[in-house]
């Protein structure tokens, strides 16, 4: 199993499960968002993540009602992927392996 973390949004204060889909997806995933001169879409990327990272509930972008709760948990959800969690690790739920030693 892949390495989880729930998230609180600070927008609206739901609560998110992310999944961390393999190395392999990341790469997919930010390739999948860009386009042929290698920008980021916004639309492309909230689709790839939501499709494969947000795994509870899952969503859809037209599921949101609110721009900065999309964006927030869109922004939480690539930040745990890419490896630029902010948050640190007090929420992650590791599923096997050994824990890391600090």
């Amino acid at each position: 199993m892949f390495k989880q973390k729930n998230y609180t949004s600070k927008a609206l204060e739901k609560e998110y499960m992310f999944q961390h889909p393999g190395v392999r997806t990341v790469s997919k995933i930010k390739d999948a968002a860009m386009n042929k001169h290698g920008v980021v879409l916004e639309e492309r990327l909230a689709e790839e993540v939501l499709k494969h990272v947000v795994v509870n509930p899952k969503l859809k972008i037209d599921d949101f009602s609110n721009y900065k709760e999309y964006t927030e948990v869109i922004n939480a959800a690539y930040a745990f992927i890419s490896g630029q969690d902010e948050d640190g690790d007090s929420d992650d739920h590791q599923q096997g392996g050994s824990p890391q030693e600090s």
